[in-house]
C-alpha cells in the first residue's frame, strides 16, 4: 500500500491519458467496495457512479463535454451523482441496526423519523446542497483511492448536464455533481503544478 502522505502528493488532475490501457469492472469494483466507506450524513449514502467504459457512449459524452480530448482518452468516464431524496430511504438504511439489536424498535423509529423529517423540514434547496456536499466527499475518495490503485483521474464540471441527461439513465431526483475520467496519465504532457496559496492565505485560526 502506498503512503497516505505520497498519494497526496502524487495525485494529479491528468488531462491527457494513455489510450489503449483499459480498466476492469473487477479492478472498479475493488476501488468502490472502498468508496463506501466515505462519510455521508445521517448514513444516507446519497451518492450513486454511472461508470462508462462503452466508446460510442464516451464519444457522445465527448460532445458534451465540449469535445474535451481526455473523455476519449480515458479508460472511463465516470458520472458522479447526488440523491436528492436519499432521505426517504432511512427506514431500509437503518433497519439492519434493529435487525441486529443495536438499537430497540423505538430507538429505530426515532431515528427514521428524525432523519425524514431534518431533510422535509429544510426543504429541496437543503436536499439538493446536500446531495452535492455528500457526493463530493465521496468523489474525493474515489480518487484517492484510484490513485493508491495505480490509477490517474480528473475532476471535471466542463459538461452540459441536461445533455449528460440525454445520454445517460438518471433519475429527476439525481443531481449531477461532477464528472470524472480515470485512466493511465500520460505523463511526459503533464504541466507543472498550478500555484498553491500558502496556508495563511486560506486558515483562519480564532
Amino acid at each position: 500500500m502506498a503512503d497516505f502522505l505520497d498519494l497526496i502528493q502524487e495525485r494529479r488532475s491528468a488531462n491527457n491519458f494513455l489510450t489503449d490501457h483499459p480498466i476492469s469492472k473487477k479492478e472498479l469494483n475493488e476501488m468502490f467496495e472502498l468508496v463506501k466507506l466515505a462519510p455521508s450524513a445521517f448514513n444516507l449514502q446519497h451518492t450513486k457512479y454511472i461508470v462508462v467504459t462503452d466508446p460510442e457512449v464516451k464519444e457522445k459524452m465527448k460532445e458534451a463535454a465540449y469535445g474535451q480530448y481526455k473523455v476519449e482518452s480515458a479508460s472511463a468516464v465516470i458520472l458522479v451523482l447526488g440523491d436528492k431524496k436519499a432521505f426517504q430511504q432511512a427506514a431500509q438504511i437503518y433497519e439492519g441496526l434493529k435487525l441486529l439489536g443495536i438499537v430497540s424498535p423505538q430507538e429505530y423509529d426515532h431515528m427514521v423519523n428524525d432523519t425524514v423529517s431534518f431533510y422535509d423540514g429544510r426543504g429541496e434547496a437543503f436536499q439538493k446542497d446536500e446531495a452535492i456536499r455528500n457526493a463530493s466527499l465521496s468523489a474525493m475518495f474515489f480518487m484517492l483511492v484510484a490513485k493508491e490503485k495505480g490509477w490517474d483521474t480528473c475532476p471535471m464540471i466542463g459538461f452540459d448536464p441536461e445533455a449528460m441527461r440525454q445520454i445517460l439513465p438518471i433519475s429527476d431526483e439525481d443531481e449531477i455533481v461532477l464528472m470524472m475520467t480515470i485512466g493511465k496519465e500520460k505523463v511526459e504532457s503533464r504541466k507543472p503544478r498550478g500555484y498553491r496559496k500558502p496556508v495563511s492565505e486560506f486558515v483562519m485560526y480564532i
